[in-house]
């Protein structure tokens, strides 16, 4: 390999993420979710005040549809006999053994090491504009 060969294969950038549209922005409203299919993977996409994170519907410990489970608070404790809720609809408990995941980052919430896939979500904004009672996407 000659040395400007060389160079090129250095600069060359990874492949670029597979994008794939799997919803309207107004299917999943704030506090709620949506499982889709993208690139062969079930993946829950969930809405959390307006920001959008998706999370592998598997489970890490025994293959469950992590992604069925509840959505709920974190429960934390400052002594005995106290708790609070905190991160309302940040957690995701596994249906199966209750194993709790941070939607956010998609690590467990006892042991961080353990984690779900996680992926990036982005949400494709057009300009809109509206002109004599008709509603124009510009693209």
């Amino acid at each position: 390999m000659t040395q400007s060969t060389q160079e090129q294969a250095s600069q060359k950038k990874p492949p670029a993420a597979e994008m794939h549209t799997v919803a309207q922005v107004s299917e999943i409203p704030p506090g709620t979710h949506k499982i889709v299919v993208a690139g062969n993977r079930s993946i829950g996409i969930y809405n959390i005040d307006g920001q959008f994170y998706a999370l592998r519907n598997v489970c890490p410990h025994q293959g469950a549809e992590l992604c069925r489970g509840l959505t709920k608070p974190l429960v934390s404790s400052s002594g005995p006999g106290r708790f609070e809720y905190e991160r309302e609809g940040e957690i995701v408990r596994c249906p199966w053994h209750q194993w709790e995941f941070d939607i956010k980052t998609g690590c467990m919430i006892v042991d961080p090491a353990m984690r779900t896939k996680s992926y990036e979500v982005t949400v494709e904004m057009f300009g809109v504009s509206v002109e004599d009672g008709a509603v124009i996407v510009h693209l």
